[in-house]
């Protein structure tokens, strides 16, 4: 059974209309009506609301119809790049932060007469930027090539 026979056959046998279901799930009949037609399919939240409604596990729901299964599957890998994407980015970020304050302290010692001294010693200073910036860099990289396959 596809997704909207399945939806259909729960909402009549709770006695519900189509405009009462949508009341429930906070969208328009119009998007149930399209749901059941086969003609669109809910987001991942939506499908969660649609389980607990009709008392009917997610994997009910989802193995109903082979192409609602593929539509959340990248629905949920959209959600998750830009996520990940944003953890790279700081990280990136990061160690770049932490060149340029090398940098400026050692432009400030020999130019200003200073004598400011970096906490954690000169291995944190002089490697950590590396690897966090080489990291995200192949990590950023990586995720590109990931999910522009799928």
């Amino acid at each position: 059974m596809i997704f909207g026979e399945k939806l259909k056959t729960e909402r009549s046998k709770k006695g519900w209309s189509q405009e009462e279901l949508a009341a429930k799930l906070y969208v328009s009949r119009q998007s149930v009506s399209k749901w059941e037609n086969g003609q669109n399919y809910p987001g991942i939240e939506i499908i969660i609301k649609i389980s607990d409604l009709f008392e009917v596990t997610i994997d009910e729901l989802l193995r109903s119809d082979e192409e609602l299964t593929k539509t959340v599957i990248q629905e949920s890998k959209r959600l998750a790049y830009p996520r990940l994407k944003f953890t790279v980015d700081v990280l990136f970020l990061a160690g770049a932060a932490m060149l340029v304050i090398k940098l400026v302290v050692l432009l400030l010692n020999k130019f200003a007469s200073t004598d400011i001294a970096l906490i954690g010693g000169s291995f944190l200073w002089n490697f950590t930027p590396l690897f966090l910036m080489i990291g995200a860099g192949v990590a950023s990289d990586t995720l590109k090539k990931k999910y522009k396959q799928d």
